[in-house]
């Protein structure tokens, strides 16, 4: 790695720590020319498969709209960021471990259902009315019925 700040080619590792659970390492580096310190963040990227949406257009996966609807579920509800990013780091592995190239969206749907369920019982019902798209009420009432039972 180039030295940010003298742009010297020769640097070294002088400190690693895992951080974020074991996810990210985080490393001391130093330049051997100017002896500057800096911090880097090492992360494993991983390739997400393409997302088939319901029309048949195909669109890379996208962590921002993944959030946002989980986000827009839970607005107002009783539910750290915490959970929250616990939750989107099982849906994104339950799509990686299918090891397929393309996902259907409606795969990706369920998986955030499926989490939802776990979290918040209202951000779940708000998540599945539009997500299903529910005509009328009874279509409303049963899955709030089915809730129930398997509360």
């Amino acid at each position: 790695m180039h030295c940010p700040f003298c742009e010297a080619v020769d640097t070294k590792v002088i400190d690693s720590r895992l951080v974020s659970e074991g996810n990210h390492v985080r490393r001391r580096r130093q330049c051997t020319a100017c002896h500057e310190r800096w911090t880097t963040y090492e992360s494993a990227e991983l390739v997400m498969p393409r997302i088939i949406k319901q029309d048949g257009i195909r669109e890379p996966f996208n962590e921002d709209k993944l959030m946002a609807g989980l986000s827009k579920a839970l607005e107002k509800r009783p539910v750290s960021i915490d959970k929250v990013e616990e939750a989107m780091s099982r849906i994104k592995a339950n799509i990686r471990s299918g090891g397929e190239r393309e996902v259907h969206s409606r795969a990706v749907g369920e998986q955030v259902m499926k989490e939802l369920r776990g979290l918040d019982e209202v951000a779940f019902v708000r998540f599945a009315s539009v997500y299903r798209s529910f005509k009328d009420l009874n279509e409303f009432r049963e899955e709030i019925d089915k809730l129930s039972k398997d509360s």
